[in-house]
């Protein structure tokens, strides 16, 4: 029997990027839960934090809050969310004035989804047309840096890998600057993807999107959203952990650090949480991969 000369994250030294990705709160209660993780997490120093956009702008005044509140009492790098959903070219345009004005510097860029479940995506007549539409036209507003969506199991509505693909170059050749994939359970997902981007001459940096498992029951749904795939060995190490909800943030840490040392283990030194807003296990998890806290909160004034 060969027994590993160290353990697993013992040559992890924290050479590594991270970035953060919340959702407006709805509630006071939500509120507070939110900047509690922003407080327990900024110290990690992210290389930027991101917050989500609604469909449609249903969230539009939130997220700017939100993203208002990050740059005026963090010294975090806040990046706004922005789709094409439900919306005229004008009116998206001038929510990233807005942005600008505010002092934000980095869009998300995404197409967005449907605001009803299950409906097909269709553009809004004197609006965005896609993702590649809405990066070009951010781009004749303001410098902003760019980052838009990559999907390693390719996007539910592109139908093949080729047409995935092209998409997501049309993207790029539009302006954007770094693209964060959607959450995925499997290293070699995200290799084989990188591996099909470099081969089509495609030069950007693909980070990875990592979803610290918090809900069991959440993830599958969001994974039957977007087409990202669940493998049965992980499925059967949640059996029999509902109610035992302490013992399952345990196996998703496991989980989650495992997939980031691998990833690791394949050149990548950048990693992008969805934190559902919630700080524990992507804090857990960075610490395992070597990061220490550095920065933090603002000081208030007396």
């Amino acid at each position: 029997m060969t027994i590993p000369e160290q353990p697993l994250y013992a040559d992890l030294h924290g050479d590594i990027g991270v970035s953060f990705e919340f959702f407006p709160p709805k509630t006071e209660k939500m509120e507070e839960a939110l900047w509690k993780s922003i407080q327990t997490l900024a110290p990690l120093a992210p290389r930027f934090v991101s917050v989500t956009y609604g469909a449609g702008g249903s969230t539009r005044e939130r997220t700017h809050a939100t993203v208002a509140r990050i740059e005026r009492e963090t010294d975090l790098a806040a990046a706004a969310h922005l789709t094409c959903v439900e919306a005229t070219k004008e009116e998206v345009n001038a929510v990233a004035k807005e942005y600008w004005a505010a002092g934000v510097r980095h869009i998300v860029a995404l197409r967005g989804d449907p605001p009803v479940m299950g409906e097909a995506y269709r553009p809004h007549p004197g609006g965005y047309e896609n993702a590649a539409d809405l990066v070009a036209g951010l781009r004749k507003l303001h410098p902003f840096e760019i980052t838009v969506g990559a999907y390693p199991e390719i996007h539910p509505d592109s139908g093949t890998a080729a047409v995935d693909l092209d998409n997501f170059k049309r993207k790029i050749d539009a302006g954007a600057t770094r693209a964060i994939t959607q959450f995925f359970f499997s290293a070699d997902c995200f290799f084989r993807f990188r591996d099909a981007v470099a081969a089509a001459g495609i030069n950007v940096e693909i980070v990875p999107g990592i979803l610290p498992i918090s809900n069991v029951a959440q993830t599958r749904k969001f994974a039957s959203m977007c087409g990202a795939s669940i493998p049965g060995w992980m499925d059967r190490l949640f059996d029999g952990l509902d109610s035992l909800p302490a013992a399952r943030q345990l196996v998703a840490a496991t989980i989650g650090a495992e997939l980031c040392r691998q990833l690791y283990a394949g050149g990548v030194r950048n990693f992008h949480f969805y934190t559902l807003n919630r700080a524990e296990l992507a804090y857990a998890i960075c610490h395992l991969l070597g990061v220490r806290p550095t920065g933090g909160i603002k000081e208030q004034a007396a």
